[in-house]
Parts: C-alpha cells; structure tokens; sequence
C-alpha cells in the first residue's frame, strides 16, 4: 500500500538537467530571433522566386530572338522557357538544401 518513492540516479539527473536546459535554450533563442524568422522566411521566399523566374524569363527572351532569327518547325521559345525553368528549379532546390543544412548544423550546435 505504501509505496516507497523511486530513487534516481544522479546520472539520470544530470542527463535530464541537460535535456532541460538544452530545450530551455532553444525557447530563448527562439524568442530572440521571432522577428527575424518572419524576415528569413520573406527573404527565402523572394530568392526561390527568383531563382526560379529569372532562368525563364532570360531563357523565354532567348528563345524568341532565335525564332525570329532562325524559324523553324519547332519553337525555340517553348524549348528554353522548359530549360530555363528547369534551371530555376534545381538553382531553388540547391538553395533551399543548403539553408536548411545550416539550420540543422545550427541547431546541433545549440543542443550541444
């Protein structure tokens, strides 16, 4: 009926401790930087949108100046907007690849 309570190791302890203040300090270091997460990720938007857009656009004005310099049956204009946005494309996934292996990295290095 009586239960005696459970004892804990103190390495148990000093494991939860640090468990504590490592999600302790991610809390505080996410309210340091709550203002610049909503401009990070306005940022981020703008440099995928970009990315993408300005490979499609040069290649979409390419490919109309070589069909109105060298007609063919097929047009060059549809042909380099797809290459050009598929350049856009891996150019954002390269980005977006890269910043979250550095936001993982930062986090590693905070939990540590």
């Amino acid at each position: 009926m009586t239960e005696k309570p459970k004892i804990k190791r103190a390495n148990d302890l000093t494991e939860f401790s640090r468990e504590v203040g490592a999600k302790a300090a991610r809390k505080l270091k996410a309210r340091r930087n709550s203002t610049n997460v909503v401009w990070f990720g306005l940022g981020m938007m703008g440099l995928i949108g970009w990315s993408v857009a300005v490979p499609t656009v040069l290649g979409a004005a390419f490919g109309i100046w070589l069909d109105h310099r060298h007609s063919g049956s097929h047009s060059w204009t549809l042909i380099l907007l797809i290459i050009g946005l598929v350049i856009g494309c891996l150019n954002a996934w390269h980005w977006v690849g890269k910043e979250e292996k550095e936001m993982r990295e930062d986090q590693e290095n905070t939990d540590e």
